[in-house]
């Protein structure tokens, strides 16, 4: 018999089939497989809740922005209304804010056109990986 005691790091063994150790090892993994995936969970709540507001704050400025935007046009249609008649005045703004959106919708059109929602690198990695276990295995 040794005569190393157990302890913190070294757990009784004596007396305990091989077989009694592997099942402990596969709970004790288990468990702390899950003990990490419920951290990973309140991390990733934890941090949703951030985004959540964030988004809220930056959705409050669009609104903000957006009223702005509606403001100053008025403003520009009623300063015109000093030199032109109000209705010429209303449609130069309308038309201004009409190419102003068909620009951006053409660019934004040509940049989604751009998007590639395949995943290539992960793919590519998925397919190295795949060969590397069939060289292994072989």
């Amino acid at each position: 018999m040794s005569s190393v005691q157990p302890g913190p790091g070294r757990p009784d063994v004596e007396g305990r089939s091989v077989g009694e150790l592997i099942g402990e090892l596969s709970g004790d993994l288990s468990k702390l497989m899950r003990q990490e995936l419920e951290l990973a969970k309140l991390e990733l709540k934890e941090e949703a809740a951030k985004a959540g507001k964030a988004a809220g704050m930056l959705a409050g400025a669009g609104v903000a922005g957006h009223m702005v935007l509606v403001f100053l046009s008025l403003t520009v249609v009623w300063a015109l209304a000093n030199v032109m008649d109000l209705a010429w005045a209303a449609l130069i703004v309308t038309v201004i804010w009409a190419v102003v959106a068909a620009t951006l919708a053409a660019a934004g059109r040509k940049k989604l056109k751009q998007v590639n929602v395949k995943p290539e690198q992960t793919i590519e990695t998925l397919k190295e990986d795949a060969e590397w276990a069939r060289t292994r295995n072989s």
